[in-house]
């Protein structure tokens, strides 16, 4: 790709200013509205399925989708595409048609108050816990591809940090003051300015590496088994490691977490089945849809019933559509850069700001870094709200303060907002390292966010004993942070504490659903189960009680029309979203 990078232009600032501050401002204006907590919670359940559908969607694509994966897909390939196109459609389905709605029904403004219903109060905490952790994570990641994009788009050294620290104010200033109804209304918006930018660099980069031909070729060009790794999903997933200047001992060690060591070439290569990685983008998907509090939190506040149900097909096939252009940008950066040297920083995570650099035509530049921008809003105020609401209703007043003021509890949700988003910032020097961004995170998730999802999934379908949910997530939570352990142990230290396809970042995400859910049939074979038809148990007492009550005498004009077909017609659009996404990731690029 010929060098014809141009600075940014004071109309691109223009642009990025007045798509971004024009959202904003709006967002601000909504927050006049918000009078009680289940306004700022759940919008007062006045969402309409088109609106609660393209929020989630934009929640999901942040500016960690645009660069982190990009980043991803850069070294993995299409086989990434599965995870969106199958896990996380497919789990927004599964949400909407099974786990969410007994929810929905009993008035909770938050998934884990259905783990105390269904698991007991250890659960519930825990899980509160345990999102927390892991969603602030994922603003880390944000603010760690935001620095990025503006370090290389914009040459600003680390004084790019400046900005992102000003995004981060803004976002939680219109968050903390409007509430889901704001968060929702602006993920919209920003959703158009998002998707216009994506499609823009999207199609000046594919004509400039020459469409599917060009990919190829350029593949085959640097090593002619690219193309097959990088453009199908059915390939086994290969990593690997150069020891050239290893000891003989070091490489000892590595091997102890498995690989086949090569004298001649001087590396270690470990290989994923195709099936083991492709099972593990589908646990990763579903996971993200099911556990998130910012996609439960989105459908507790839709108006009915169905508009909860048509949601999940409108996410999944914005998602369908996107995540081709967005995640493909990955690949045609491979194609145009296959040595990360040749990539500001020496690093795959920059390939995607490196590509917006070569836009030189007046004024997309500022509508591809607007669009960055806004991908980062819409995850920043999700995020920020969705956690608030878990430390204040799971912990604050489940814990500690119990019987308040719905003012007293709406306040503690406002305040915890710059909270949150300033603690995510903690993370970011875990995410700066040869990994990338997205491994980092990969790993993390299968330790505490599988077993989790796996309590969804048994509490749901199954009958398990009460009693095993916390054991299961407890155990299942234990192999991840042993799984984790084992990697520096034994490459330090030459100590095993597990067998090498147990280590496996990729497999880990099946054995820790495996754990946790057998360790939950093992308790109940011994305690009993659960008897059938049990219902969830509501809140007893307090704000958390009344709020609950609150919100299920909001009574909202049904925006179903009438008829078998309309009835209907939320199932159908659901199976015709998940028959595509099977379709295109085990026909179409298989």
């Amino acid at each position: 790709m010929r060098d014809f990078s141009i600075a940014m232009s004071p109309f691109d600032w223009i642009l990025v200013l007045v798509l971004n501050g024009s959202i904003i401002g709006y967002g601000l204006y909504l927050s006049r509205d918000v009078k009680t907590s289940s306004d700022w919670f759940l919008a007062g359940r006045r969402l309409p399925w088109w609106l609660v559908g393209l929020s989630m969607y934009a929640t999901v694509i942040d500016s960690s989708d645009l660069v982190a994966d990009s980043g991803w897909t850069y070294s993995s390939g299409f086989r990434v595409f599965v995870m969106n196109w199958v896990g996380t459609s497919g789990g927004w389905i599964l949400a909407a048609f099974f786990i969410v709605l007994p929810m929905y029904r009993m008035g909770m403004y938050t998934n884990v108050e259905y783990l105390e219903a269904r698991f007991g109060v250890a659960a519930r905490v825990i899980g509160a816990l345990v999102q927390v952790q892991y969603r602030t994570s994922i603003l880390a990641t944000i603010s760690m591809t935001m620095y990025l994009t503006l370090k290389i788009v914009c040459d600003w050294g680390e004084a790019a940090w400046l900005a992102v620290a000003v995004i981060s104010v803004l976002a939680t200033i219109y968050t903390a003051l409007g509430g889901l109804r704001s968060v929702v209304v602006t993920d919209a918006l920003q959703f158009c300015v998002m998707s216009v930018a994506a499609l823009i660099l999207w199609t000046v980069v594919w004509q400039t590496v020459g469409g599917f031909d060009g990919i190829r070729e350029k593949l085959a060009a640097h090593d002619k088994e690219l193309p097959n790794q990088l453009l199908h999903v059915g390939h086994d997933h290969v990593e690997t490691e150069d020891v050239h200047n290893a000891t003989e001992d070091t490489i000892a060690r590595k091997q102890l977490l498995g690989g086949e060591f090569s004298p001649v070439e001087g590396r270690i290569t470990r290989r994923t089945p195709a099936w083991l990685y492709i099972i593990a983008m589908l646990i990763l998907g579903s996971a993200y849809s099911v556990v998130n509090q910012t996609q439960s939190m989105r459908m507790f506040g839709a108006r009915s019933e169905w508009d909860l149900k048509m949601c999940a097909s409108v996410a999944g096939i914005a998602l369908i559509v996107m995540s081709f252009f967005n995640l493909s940008m990955g690949v045609m950066g491979r194609a145009l850069y296959p040595d990360p040297v040749m990539i500001p920083g020496n690093d795959h995570d920059g390939v995607y700001p490196h590509l917006v650099t070569h836009l030189s035509i007046w004024g997309l530049k500022g509508v591809v870094v607007a669009g960055i921008l806004a991908a980062s809003f819409s995850t920043y105020d999700s995020i920020g709200s969705a956690l608030s609401s878990l430390l204040t209703r799971d912990v604050y007043a489940r814990l500690i303060v119990r019987s308040r003021s719905d003012r007293h509890y709406l306040r503690v949700g406002q305040w915890l907002t710059p909270v949150i988003i300033g603690i995510s910032f903690l993370y970011v020097p875990f995410l700066q390292g040869e990994k990338g961004m997205v491994l980092v995170l990969v790993s993390l998730i299968s330790a505490f966010v599988v077993p989790l999802f796996t309590l969804y999934l048994m509490g749901t379908f199954t009958r398990v004993h009460r009693a095993s949910g916390t054991i299961g997530l407890l155990v299942g939570s234990l192999y991840g942070i042993v799984r984790l352990a084992a990697v520096p142990l034994a490459e330090k230290y030459g100590v095993v504490v597990l067998p090498p396809f147990l280590t496996n970042p990729y497999g880990a995400y099946l054995y820790s659903l495996l754990v946790t859910a057998g360790t939950m049939l093992i308790v109940s074979l011994f305690l009993g189960w659960e008897p059938k038809g049990t219902l969830l148990q509501p809140e007893h007492e307090g704000w958390l009680r009344n709020s609950q009550l609150e919100l299920q005498e909001l009574d909202h004009e049904p925006s179903v029309p009438r008829g078998t077909v309309s009835r209907l017609l939320p199932a159908v659009l659901a199976g015709l979203v998940l028959l595509i996404g099977l379709v295109l990731s085990f026909i179409v690029f298989w």
